[in-house]
């Protein structure tokens, strides 16, 4: 096309000019050439940069997770590595979305419970009393460990744009009955395990209730309602050697990334299951010893990677197991950590220690909460459409600096002097006091409804 532009401009230019400089000639014809051979290198890099494109998706390896192999070594607190390499770029095989499955909701499109902000009632709350609920975690009874502002466990969360009803315990357990309700993560799940039974244990005789001792999967059963409410120690949904409740701080991290079948043994049998992971990952790299792998070679993959890794194995297992006429599942998002006071006070510095109010400033975001590790969680969810209902605690945590344990918590270690010189060097800025927040990120668990008769009159509500 250039090419005839100026050819055309050339016979003008002689019709008004025969004698046209010889010099003149030579630039345009130079001026052509240098087009078209431009025009000729950019296509063949195009062409060259879809080859390449094409290579490398065509070298990726696609693992199908979750295959039972019944050869293989179970990982425990005692496995290691016996080499460790890079990554090798294997993924894990895509979820299929079910031609069923319809779009998946995280709130109602007329009352988002998600959004709102925090407000005082002394009146009304807190929902129960710490000394009341025999099952209070000495890790997040505050007020026990000498906490004396009371303020965190008088603030309740109230959406812009509705009205959230109290809670009714009955109402609960009239929806758990004859289910078993199971929590699945690491200790902050643990944690809204435990603000579950704090409120529901209260009318419920002791002689009718029980508690299994503390294990990978504990049970507390409520007689009178044929339920259970179930917690299921899983820090990294994958099979784990950091799978023990108690002896899990470990120098290496090693998961097997395309397997939940360890875990799933326990949780596939549960009516109700609530999912959690995200701290964990955040503690550097992990090592991956894939199932296929017999001589205990580890490859080593950041932590947003691996990640993405398991939560597909996890997305597999949900895609081919649930079905959301007989089994709801949740996934809590990320709960936030305050340990930059400078992020909510600019100029100063410190963590949640001494934060007796939760941050007033609208869509307050902090570093303790991962953009890129939403983003790819949100992908991995949005394959599994209607499977999985969403809890989105995040913005409303983001909020409650407040809410924390700080220093007052039982601690496992003994803390050195220069430690106890500086509070706010051993604060537990992650958990939460209870009561208190976990009390609310459970809320949206009690207006969901937990059969799929209530789930079909409430997406015919929803429509409407």
């Amino acid at each position: 096309m250039m090419a005839n532009k100026v050819s055309f401009m050339m016979q003008r230019w002689s019709r008004k000019k025969t004698h046209f400089p010889l010099l003149v000639i030579l630039l345009l014809a130079f001026i052509v050439f240098t087009v078209l051979h431009n025009e000729r290198t950019i296509l063949q890099i195009h062409e060259g940069e879809d080859h390449v494109h094409h290579h490398r998706e065509a070298s990726v390896t696609y693992v199908k997770p979750n295959r039972l192999n019944p050869s293989q070594d179970v990982l425990d607190r005692f496995s290691k590595c016996n080499s460790t390499r890079g990554y090798s770029g294997r993924r894990i095989a895509r979820v299929d979305r079910s031609p069923s499955s319809g779009q998946r909701r995280m709130a109602s499109e007329k009352c988002d419970v998600f959004s709102g902000e925090w407000v005082f009632d002394n009146a009304s709350y807190p929902l129960y009393n710490e000394p009341d609920c025999p099952y209070m975690s000495d890790q997040l009874a505050c007020h026990k460990h000498g906490r004396s502002d009371l303020g965190y466990q008088y603030r309740r969360w109230q959406p812009h744009n509705c009205n959230l009803k109290r809670w009714n315990v009955t109402e609960m357990w009239e929806k758990l009955r004859g289910k078993r309700l199971m929590f699945v993560g690491d200790s902050l799940n643990r944690g809204q395990w435990i603000s579950m039974v704090c409120l529901l244990q209260a009318v419920i005789p002791p002689n009718k209730r029980t508690m299994s001792p503390n294990a990978p999967l504990t049970i507390f059963r409520a007689e009178e309602y044929n339920a259970t409410v179930e917690f299921l120690w899983a820090p990294l949904l994958a099979e784990s050697n950091s799978d023990d409740p108690v002896n899990h701080r470990l120098d290496e991290r090693i998961i097997r990334p395309d397997s939940v079948l360890k875990h799933a043994s326990q949780w596939e049998h549960a009516d109700i299951l609530v999912f959690n992971s995200y701290l964990w990952w955040r503690q550097g790299p992990v090592k991956l010893l894939w199932s296929a792998e017999d001589n205990g070679v580890c490859e080593e993959l950041d932590g947003l990677g691996a990640m993405e890794l398991a939560m597909g194995t996890w997305a597999d297992w949900v895609a081919s197991k649930v079905d959301p006429l007989k089994k709801r599942v949740f996934f809590v998002t990320m709960s936030p950590t305050h340990f930059w006071s400078r992020e909510w006070e600019p100029g100063s510095e410190g963590n949640c220690f001494g934060q007796k109010t939760p941050i007033d400033l609208e869509s307050y975001w902090g570093s303790g909460s991962d953009l890129p590790t939403m983003r790819m969680v949100n992908k991995i969810l949005s394959q599994l459409s209607s499977k999985v209902s969403v809890i989105n605690i995040t913005q409303l945590s983001e909020y409650r600096k407040d809410g924390h344990p700080s220093i007052y918590r039982k601690f496992w270690e003994t803390l050195r002097p220069e430690q106890l010189s500086n509070p706010a060097s051993y604060s537990d800025c992650i958990h939460w006091c209870l009561p208190g927040v976990p009390d609310w990120q459970g809320r949206p668990l009690s207006l969901f409804p937990l059969d799929w008769n209530y789930l079909f009159f409430l997406i015919l509500t929803l429509d409407s």
